[in-house]
């Protein structure tokens, strides 16, 4: 097997480091998210939007989604829930106005993902608008690997680690707790076991800086594509941590050519800074080198 054979797929390389909610209901902050450095936004239809503002939190973010003022930014559409009252015209009106994605919470089953699948077929909506589904319940940590799997029309997984915690009667505490990042770490084996990104849940508390870098490294450092943000100035910091550093790129790119040139020469053993060097490491630096250039090019 060759290294071009594991190249990363396209897809998983789009900058996804910083993932920002956006209340839908909020005229003021859907503008204001048009000059914010976010590699992606979800406009939000679901917690963020009281009962009866909902029918017109669906038509502004449907109107925004259409406006094509938001740039370089990844656009999703989060619906409220399966089984709501609010669901089928939220799909229907998400369908229509052609986002990159419509995200749907509390996603159960690899048969919710068939059902969303079909409803947004069956709504019209673009082959460029993907599935994204939130895994935060019990049930669908039980069920990550068949959610995960269930169709290619679902990209990304998200994160709904408030929910984990609620859902189990956990504590929110620095480092996470033992169930949360059980939970997290089976949603990461399901979603890179079916080729899917995933992105990690939200730090609560915006104004402790401090705590947030150290759960966004921890989100990287297990191999989370990004993390799901509740405020601006969040932003930043996760681009910072979910982007390779100017050392890692450089490491990278020797990395690399210390194994070409080996590699040319007939060695049979490559070390690269005293270490053995072997083509999963070279697979590594080419997909840091790869998604640095996704990063530059947004």
């Amino acid at each position: 097997m060759t290294l071009d054979d594991q190249a990363t797929p396209a897809a998983a390389l789009r900058p996804r480091r910083s993932v920002l909610y956006m209340p839908g209901a909020n005229e003021r902050a859907l503008e204001k998210a048009k000059g914010i450095d976010a590699d992606a936004l979800i406009l939000d239809l679901e917690d963020a939007v009281a009962p009866d503002a909902k029918p017109e939190a669906r038509d502004r973010v449907c109107a925004a989604v259409q406006s094509g003022e938001y740039g370089h930014r990844e656009l999703a559409i989060r619906v409220n829930g399966i089984g709501t009252e609010w669901h089928d015209a939220d799909i229907a009106a998400a369908a229509a106005a052609g986002p990159d994605a419509v995200l749907v919470p509390k996603v159960n089953s690899a048969a919710e993902v068939l059902q969303l699948v079909a409803a947004l077929e069956a709504a019209g909506a673009p082959e460029k608008t993907k599935l994204w589904a939130m895994i935060e319940t019990p049930v669908a940590l039980l069920h990550a690997e068949e959610i995960c799997a269930a169709h290619e029309r679902l990209t990304v997984i998200v994160m709904g680690t408030n929910d984990v915690v609620n859902e189990t009667f956990g504590l929110h505490v620095p480092g996470r707790n033992p169930l949360v990042l059980t939970a997290l770490s089976l949603s990461l084996l399901a979603a890179r076991a079916a080729g899917k990104v995933i992105i990690d849940g939200v730090y609560n508390d915006v104004k402790n800086l401090d705590g947030f870098d150290a759960e966004a490294r921890q989100g990287r450092e297990m191999g989370f594509d990004g993390k799901t943000l509740i405020h601006p100035g969040q932003v930043e910091p996760a681009n910072v941590a979910f982007a390779p550093s100017d050392d890692d790129i450089a490491h990278a790119r020797d990395m690399i050519t210390t194994f070409e040139e080996a590699k040319a020469a007939g060695q049979g053993v490559v070390t690269f800074n005293g270490r053995m060097v072997e083509e999963l490491h070279v697979r590594d630096a080419q997909r840091i080198l790869a998604f640095a250039e996704a990063i530059a090019s947004r």
